[in-house]
Formats: C-alpha cells, sequence, structure tokens
C-alpha cells in the first residue's frame, strides 16, 4: 500500500541523514552540500571522522543516534552490507517512518523490511565515480513506495551524477555488474595500458598521463555523439594499419569474451551476497 507520507518534491531541499559516514557517503553529501539548501547530518561511530565531516563539509555530525527521525526525513543507509542488520534493528523504534534509502550492496528489500518495520524503502546501487560528480546509480522502489519517495531517493544520488530506475529488484545485480563494479575494469584496463606505455619506454608520469588522456578523450566522443562505440573503434581501425594488428590479438586471446564472462561473474556474486546477507 503507498504510504501517505512524502518527502520533499523534486527540486525542494530535503532534510537528510546518513547512517555512516565512509566515502560513498562523503561523496553524496559532497554533492548535496554544492547543491545547497538541504539539512544534513550524518551519524558516524568515530568521534575524528565526525570531525573530519564537519570541518570538510560544515554538515552536523554525531556518534549518537537521534532519538526520532521526522516522517518527511531521507535516512541514507550507508554501512557496510555485514553491518546492515544491526544498524537496522537500532534504527527500527527511531524511525518514525521515515524514507529509508539504503546504498549498501546485497542487502534485499525484503530484508530490510523485516530489520526496520517499515516498507518505506529505495535500494540504490551507486559507484565511485560519484566522488569527481560522474557516477551513475541504479535506483529501485519497490511498487508500494510512492512516486515522490522514489523522486527524492532518485534526487539525493543526482547530486553526484545520473540514475537510471529500475522495474525490477534484480535490476540491482543486473548494474552490479556493469556500472557498479564497472569502474574497476576500466582501472583494470588502464593499468595493462600504463604498463604498455612503461615497455614502450615511456617514464611512469608520462604513460599515466597518456593513458588518463586517452580514456577521458575517448569517453568524451563516445559521449558526443550517438554513434555505436563498435564503429568508433572500426574507425580507428584501418585495414592493415597498427590498430588492427592489437584488436587482432585481442580478439585471439579472447578478451572480449572474458570482460562479458567476468562481469556476469559478478553478477552472479551479487546474487549470492543478496541471498547470503538478507538472511535473518
Amino acid at each position: 500500500m503507498p504510504c501517505a507520507r512524502r518527502a520533499a518534491p523534486k527540486g525542494e531541499a530535503m532534510q537528510i541523514t546518513f547512517i555512516g559516514g565512509g566515502n560513498m557517503a562523503a561523496a553524496i553529501i559532497g554533492g548535496l552540500v554544492r547543491e545547497g539548501g538541504h539539512q544534513i547530518r550524518v551519524i558516524e561511530r568515530t568521534e575524528a571522522r565526525c570531525a573530519q565531516l564537519r570541518s570538510e563539509y560544515g554538515v552536523e555530525a554525531s556518534t549518537a543516534q537521534p532519538e526520532a527521525f521526522g516522517p518527511n526525513e531521507v535516512v541514507v543507509l550507508a554501512v557496510k552490507p555485514q553491518q546492515l542488520k544491526e544498524v537496522c534493528v537500532e534504527l527500527a523504534p527511531r524511525l518514525q517512518g521515515a524514507l529509508t534509502v539504503s546504498i549498501a550492496a546485497g542487502v534485499r528489500v525484503a530484508a530490510l523490511s523485516r530489520w526496520l518495520g517499515s516498507e518505506r524503502i529505495v535500494r540504490v546501487m551507486p559507484n565511485t565515480p560519484a566522488m569527481v560528480g560522474k557516477g551513475i546509480s541504479g535506483v529501485y522502489a519497490p511498487p508500494g513506495v510512492s512516486v515522490a519517495d522514489a523522486a527524492s531517493a532518485a534526487d539525493v544520488m543526482r547530486a553526484v551524477g545520473e540514475v537510471v530506475a529500475l522495474a525490477e529488484e534484480g535490476g540491482i545485480d543486473d548494474i552490479t555488474c556493469v556500472s557498479g563494479s564497472g569502474p574497476a575494469y576500466v582501472f583494470y584496463f588502464m593499468e595493462a595500458m600504463i604498463a604498455a606505455a612503461k615497455q614502450a619506454g615511456f617514464d611512469p608520469m608520462t604513460a599515466r598521463k597518456l593513458v588518463v588522456g586517452t580514456f577521458e578523450g575517448a569517453v568524451a566522443l563516445a559521449a558526443a555523439t550517438d554513434t555505436e562505440v563498435g564503429t568508433l573503434r572500426a574507425n580507428v581501425t584501418s585495414k592493415g594499419g597498427t590498430t588492427e594488428r592489437a584488436i587482432a590479438r585481442f580478439d585471439a586471446e579472447g578478451v572480449r569474451e572474458a570482460i562479458v564472462a567476468g562481469a556476469m561473474d559478478c553478477r552472479d556474486r551479487s546474487v549470492e551476497m543478496g541471498e547470503t546477507l538478507s538472511r535473518d
């Protein structure tokens, strides 16, 4: 049943409490602070981290849980999945109907609902480029969550990048293997290219500059056109030329197939972790 309460409509200032103040939480907090107007506080276990967050972002930060949250508040669960059950049980009597947004990997809505005693829950899968405002997040709102609540959760994540709405909760596992873990695949390929640049004779600083610049330019080109990326790749691959020789080696070594298979292994692991972490 849709909840009668609602968070702030799109574009309005929100009251947001982060449970956990790690790197991803800090990235989102930074984006929200840059937007301005939001009331933000953080509940973090260590006073040293609280002091750091207060100093860097000017937000309220405390090691103590509030006695109660307001029904118009957004509570963002940003702790490790293994800590989530304990945190939710502690939050349950304080929640008072607040909208809960979980950015923790794996843990299913059904489990969160049991632990929190609430159905007003949205799951989000962000990625690390959120740290520089270039993230892309998958957002899943169960059927019982209001349109306004789903929009509020999406607005939180838009502070650090783009948002993709997911029709099914399994889409969280799907997006994990593409954009959630995807930055690691990109960095892996960059590592290999930097190694090649060094082998070709460039010093480490120049090798990194060449590779990072190449990725930046290639991504900007792909973003600036509707041309299929396969066509963009083919445009650089002259018949009998140098690039064709490199691509031929990649194909012979099964690089493309390995990337696809690895991503599917990632998805399978996401499903496995979800089943394990969502048990009572």
